[in-house]
């Protein structure tokens, strides 16, 4: 690699980490505020919630990198256009496939982070971020039942607690159980504990009463009680069984998954486009690279407008992108869709690299920018200015 293709290539993986680094920072912020409630609802810390709402950052790296590199070559190939480098390179004797070659290397760096995180670390990072909830939500004796805050643990299941106390003492207890279609229970007792056994997980009530309201009767029954034991095994053991999803799978288990795996039965469809998705992955920095080089990578002089190639290439590479998703979602239920979505791709690096062989200069036609100055005339006439020649 020589002096010019180092330079190029070095500036290119700088701003793509830049763009990188900024897009996936903004578009985490907007996922992670959803998860606020883990530190208000369950009592977490700071530290507990960004460290489960950044294990979801490489899941964003896998769809934002191919964007970012996009953005970083137009940005790379624009400095240069501006600064004439690519006008001198051209007339030193470099032809648009020659000058492609450091943009090339820079592609194959981010395809190969796109592929270890499409394999690994993206379905590595979902699956902690399951297990991890799963273990904060195991004990809700311990983490949702927050002094002063009503917690709904399950649909008709509300509980609430004054105040904890020294020794692990749960004091102004207060328990609203409408689970039962046909009866309401509604407990209030003076202080409780928590006891957990080889039969469950109990809190354990004392000195409170019991309202009971059956259905069909007009008064309801009252019970004062000493000590009462309220079941709460099935919510401490909630996290104990941690069912893996489609994206929690690393790629090596959805190209053989088992045959007695339940959610492979229920949804083979979603199992075979998302291995699709996995392997086409590392393939749309390619797609992305050739198509944007393609519309400015061919030398221009600074008095030639840019401005329609880089819309023709934002247009081009979102329009792919988008085609991609569609082809995806209809290959859940037609498995077609998934060989549209090769041949678009790699017939999309094709017409990419038979446009940068051939030196092909992408400019709007000569009709188009003719209606375009005959509107700018009219607009200036109709302000009063005068109109430039």
């Amino acid at each position: 690699m020589g002096s010019i293709d180092r330079y190029i290539f070095r500036t290119t993986l700088a701003s793509f980490a830049l763009v990188l680094v900024s897009l996936t920072g903004v578009i985490w912020i907007t996922q992670a505020l959803r998860g606020i409630d883990l530190m208000t609802s369950q009592g977490q810390t700071i530290i507990t919630f960004l460290g489960i709402t950044s294990l979801v950052i490489p899941a964003l790296v896998l769809i934002i990198a191919p964007i970012a590199l996009m953005i970083a070559i137009s940005h790379t190939l624009n400095k240069l256009a501006t600064d004439s480098e690519i006008i001198v390179m051209n007339a030193a004797g470099f032809s648009p496939y020659r000058l492609f070659r450091p943009f090339f290397f820079a592609t194959c760096v981010v395809a190969l982070l796109v592929t270890f995180i499409g394999a690994y670390l993206a379905p590595d990072g979902l699956r902690r971020i399951k297990q991890w909830d799963a273990e904060i939500t195991a004990d809700v004796l311990t983490n949702i039942l927050q002094p002063g805050r009503f917690a709904q643990l399950d649909q008709n299941l509300t509980i609430r607690i004054r105040e904890r106390q020294p020794g692990g003492v749960l004091a102004g207890i207060f328990v609203d159980d409408r689970r039962d279609p046909k009866e309401r229970v509604t407990i209030i007792a003076d202080h409780g504990t928590v006891l957990k056994n080889e039969n469950g997980s109990y809190l354990v009530l004392e000195d409170g009463n019991l309202e009971r309201f059956e259905a069909g009767k007009r008064d309801p029954a009252l019970v004062a009680f000493g000590r009462y034991a309220f079941d709460m095994s099935k919510f401490s053991n909630r996290g104990r069984d941690v069912a893996l999803g489609i994206r929690e799978r690393y790629l090596w288990e959805l190209v053989s998954p088992s045959e007695d795996d339940p959610v492979f039965k229920q949804l083979s469809g979603q199992f075979r486009a998302e291995l699709h998705d996995r392997i086409l992955a590392p393939v749309y920095p390619f797609a992305f690279a050739v198509l944007t080089f393609a519309f400015l990578g061919t030398p221009r002089t600074t008095r030639q407008s840019r401005n329609f190639s880089i819309g023709g290439s934002i247009l081009a590479v979102f329009g792919l992108r988008m085609a991609g998703f569609a082809c995806s979602v209809m290959a859940v239920k037609t498995p077609i869709m998934a060989l549209v979505q090769y041949s678009m791709l790699f017939a999309a690096i094709a017409v990419g690299m038979w446009m940068i062989v051939g030196g092909v200069v992408v400019e709007p036609p000569a009709a188009l920018m003719e209606a375009i100055n005959r509107s700018n005339a009219r607009l200036a006439r109709l302000f009063g200015r005068p109109a430039t020649a």
